[in-house]
């Protein structure tokens, strides 16, 4: 069985970077279909990957799994002309706070070398706020208000319903917030997602040498495929875009009405 779906960018076009994403509590690689063909759409080479597992009693195996699987994809994505580079890696939900975690430690095993990060839905410091998610509709409402997106949880039987629930390893959280990461990380958050501590995302956000939070309005936790994604979509674009331009954005607003 494969570890890895693939999404390849129109032909004819060079590959503009290699982009690995790695979903989090629940969710298959087919919750990230639509995210992934749209960053293939504009020339980015795109894998998803299996969502990690944290075993609370071996955070640090967990991560190196994890370090271990991230290389080989990566590595798996070469052409005769090497891997495309930028790499970068994305992760929702605990894929956030397992890379966050991964980057920031040192010495203790083996770690990919991308050369960003984007981190969406990253968890708050404490599982309480997953505490009072009981139905899978109430589970379907904390993660989205896409009518797409929540149809296409509830028809994926690879979805471990009531996964929001398990608590995150208090190691990798911890791990994840204090990271001190250099590569440019792109942090993203629905400012209506319930399991989402925004002044920790803040606090987090500054104490990073190179990071960008930027709030989406009126999304869930599953920030990259609810009701917004095409604006999400585009603001990853954007970062990596800005990205191969030593972060400078190539679209500098000069005047506007609005």
């Amino acid at each position: 069985m494969t570890q890895y779906s693939d999404h390849h960018g129109p032909e004819g076009l060079l590959i503009r970077g290699t982009i690995v994403v790695v979903p989090g509590r629940g969710e298959t690689r087919d919750t990230y279909t639509r995210f992934a063909r749209r960053l293939a759409a504009d020339a980015y080479r795109v894998r998803v990957i299996d969502a990690p597992v944290l075993d609370a009693a071996d955070p640090d195996g967990s991560l190196t799994g994890l370090a271990e699987r991230l290389t080989d994809a990566i590595g798996g994505t070469a052409s005769e002309d090497g891997v495309a580079r930028p790499v970068v890696l994305v992760g929702s939900d605990t894929g956030a706070a397992a890379l966050a975690a991964l980057l920031g430690r040192t010495g203790t095993g083996p770690a990919p070398e991308p050369d960003a990060l984007v981190l969406a839905g990253l968890p708050g410091p404490t599982a309480e706020s997953a505490a009072g998610i009981g139905t899978w509709d109430d589970e379907l409402d904390v993660r989205t208000s896409c009518p797409t997106h929540r149809g296409a949880l509830s028809q994926d039987a690879g979805v471990r319903r009531g996964s929001l629930g398990d608590a995150v390893p208090d190691a990798v959280l911890g791990a994840a917030y204090a990271s001190e990461t250099r590569v440019p990380t792109l942090l993203l958050a629905g400012d209506a997602d319930p399991l989402a501590d925004h002044e920790a995302l803040a606090r987090a956000a500054k104490s990073l040498p190179r990071a960008r939070l930027s709030v989406v309005h009126g999304a869930h936790h599953d920030v990259l495929n609810d009701l917004q994604h095409r604006s999400v979509a585009a603001e990853v674009v954007a970062f990596l875009e800005a990205l191969r331009n030593d972060l400078r954005p190539l679209v500098a607003v000069r005047s506007s009405a609005w």
